[in-house]
């Protein structure tokens, strides 16, 4: 019987088998001690390493082995075990299907505040635009760079119809922009995203509105992928991309330096449906 979430019953069979084979401490230390391992290890050096008998490490892989975590090896009188490379990939995928980071999320962010309007970036938004960037440099979560880029470097950088920026009351508060990821044609359709809210109209909405725009200017102009890479520490960005339908994909972790201090991003991306 086909689930109605995305998740079929087999997968959900299967998925709960592996979980419940983990529900072991001992059990989890030891296929760890595996994964780890550089090579084979035999069942001697393995319960040595975690520090239990030969008779309980051996009863601890036969259960890992049934769930086809670990390979197992005859080699002589030895037992020779490795991890079996598939739920190197398998396992993790198992666990963001059942958390729901790949399943599809709709667009978009609702109750866009009617104070908000955007528009195309227009020459004079330059001074403002580099001003709001810098306020986002200076929290320290929001980017790698250190200073604002050059008005003509982001100018090259950024897609000329994909250039937004929020106003209040006329006044700017806000812009996005994207930028391919790579000059291969193959590529054509798959951009990296930036979204920055001037510090005084923080809270209010602003983000939601250009994203809003953002993403469906990308899915109206046939861009196909949207990427994100997202300090962790910056909760309210990630939240504001998952209510857009941005997916997270997984963390690099000490992608890049700040300030003389490795820095982890989450990776998240939104494709067009």
């Amino acid at each position: 019987m086909a689930g109605t979430l995305g998740l079929d019953s087999e997968a959900a069979a299967t998925y709960a088998n592996w979980f419940a084979c983990l529900a072991d401490p001992t059990r989890v230390t030891v296929l760890h001690a595996v994964a780890v391992a550089p090579r084979e290890v035999s069942v001697g050096v393995l319960a040595t390493q975690v520090g239990i008998t030969q008779p309980t490490c051996s009863h601890h892989l036969r259960k890992l082995a049934d769930v086809g975590f670990v390979l197992l090896r005859k080699e002589g009188t030895q037992t020779l075990v490795s991890i079996n490379d598939a739920c190197c990939v398998g396992l993790p995928h198992a666990a963001d299907v059942v958390m729901g980071a790949l399943a599809a999320r709709p667009c978009c962010p609702a109750d866009l505040p009617a104070d908000v309007r955007v528009r195309p970036l227009r020459e004079d938004d330059w001074p403002v635009v580099r001003r709001i960037y810098a306020e986002g440099i200076a929290t320290g979560e929001a980017t790698f760079e250190t200073k604002v880029p050059p008005r003509d470097t982001l100018d090259r950088k950024w897609l000329p119809d994909h250039r937004w920026v929020a106003e209040v009351d006329g006044e700017p508060v806000g812009w996005a922009a994207l930028a391919p990821v790579s000059t291969r044609a193959c590529y054509a359709g798959v951009v990296e995203n930036s979204l920055y809210v001037a510090e005084s109209a923080r809270g209010r909405g602003v983000g939601k509105t250009l994203i809003h725009r953002q993403v469906t200017a990308a899915d109206e102009g046939g861009l196909w992928t949207i990427q994100a890479g997202i300090f962790p520490e910056n909760k309210g960005s990630v939240a504001l991309h998952r209510s857009a339908g941005f997916r997270t994909i997984g963390l690099r972790e000490r992608i890049a330096r700040l300030d003389g201090r490795w820095r982890d991003t989450v990776l998240m991306e939104r494709r067009a449906g």
